[in-house]
């Protein structure tokens, strides 16, 4: 039986430490500007699964990738030390695609910005097809008489 409170607890308390591990302790070059967006772990507890993202080009994420992986062993020792579990969860370092999906949201956004421009474009001369509003009000009766319910039958 898993508790999902503490799960979520321990993730959160990972998350922290391996951040503040990687800005204080850390002092490898070839780590760039990296940061811990997300962690998940297990239902047991024994993997931990750290997102992060990079700011950067494709050769600094791929060298920040090679400076975690060989500060792993650090970092674990580190969240076994400061969270005070039985069994240190392993950690497994994963790019987040947050930057890539917030890329391509905005591509589309554009493209959508786009078309709306177009048809506005192709909308500005345009006229109704019948009235501008062609509902009617109610404060407008001007073909009912009294005593008439709208339909043509009186009531006389």
């Amino acid at each position: 039986m898993t508790d999902t409170a503490r799960a979520r607890k321990l993730a959160d308390r990972i998350r922290v430490v391996v951040a503040e591990t990687l800005q204080r302790r850390i002092k490898d070059p070839r780590l760039g500007y990296v940061t811990i967006t997300d962690t998940r772990i297990t239902g047991d507890l024994r993997e931990a699964t750290v997102f992060y993202t990079v700011f950067g080009d494709d050769e600094e994420r791929a060298a920040s990738a090679a400076a975690l992986e060989s500060a792993k062993g650090v970092l674990r020792s580190e969240v076994g030390r400061q969270t005070g579990v039985r069994f240190t969860p392993t950690l497994t370092f994963v790019p987040d695609a947050l930057p890539e999906n917030a890329r391509t949201i905005d591509d589309l956004l554009a493209k959508a910005r786009e078309a709306d421009a177009q048809v506005r474009e192709a909308s500005s001369g345009a006229a109704y097809a019948g009235e501008a509003d062609p509902y009617r009000k109610p404060d407008q009766e001007d073909d009912e008489e009294p005593g008439t319910d709208g339909k043509g039958s009186a009531d006389a």
